[in-house]
């Protein structure tokens, strides 16, 4: 099942970035699907970890509200940039990750990290946290509200954590 949806993906970004509809360019977009897909089954390497079929659904929630977070953070950095004052408070914070795995945690910090104002200086698996290096105190209580979390643990189909 993952072959055949991972094959569906494959023909329609193909589709997508070639934008020719003739039925021959149509045939080679094919064959090259498929021969893709051959050497991914030959190399097995399309697992669970590596094509998440569960987190779609997830996925359509999440990088929209991710990317409005992105361009709101990057909004309010310009802001503190272009002010003469440079209003910052840098802080360095440990925030809890109430994701269990390893493909969870790594989403929340790069979550973090993309996000304007704030990078994931270390991860810590074993403890469930992130030491993260916020430019305002404005940055440190919007990890700290849990909201971020709670929309990864939700992505990644998780129980949601308690802040």
């Amino acid at each position: 099942m993952r072959l055949f949806i991972l094959a569906a993906v494959l023909f329609a970004f193909w589709l997508l970035l070639s934008g020719h509809y003739e039925a021959l360019l149509i045939a080679y977009g094919l064959a090259s699907v498929a021969v893709a897909v051959f050497f991914v089954r030959r190399m097995d390497v399309v697992d669970a970890e590596s094509f998440p079929i569960s987190n779609t659904v997830g996925g359509i929630t999440y990088w929209p509200w991710l990317i409005v977070e992105i361009f709101k953070s990057a909004i309010d950095v310009s802001k503190i940039i272009l002010d003469p004052k440079l209003p910052i408070s840098p802080n360095l914070v440990r925030v809890t990750s109430h994701q269990k795995g390893p493909v969870g945690i790594t989403t929340y910090a790069n979550s973090i990290t993309l996000t304007p104002g704030t990078i994931s200086a270390v991860v810590l698996e074993r403890r469930y946290e992130i030491l993260v290096h916020a430019l305002t105190d404005e940055g440190v209580e919007a990890l700290e509200d849990g909201e971020m979390d709670r929309r990864v643990s939700a992505f990644e189909g998780e129980s949601e954590g308690e802040s």
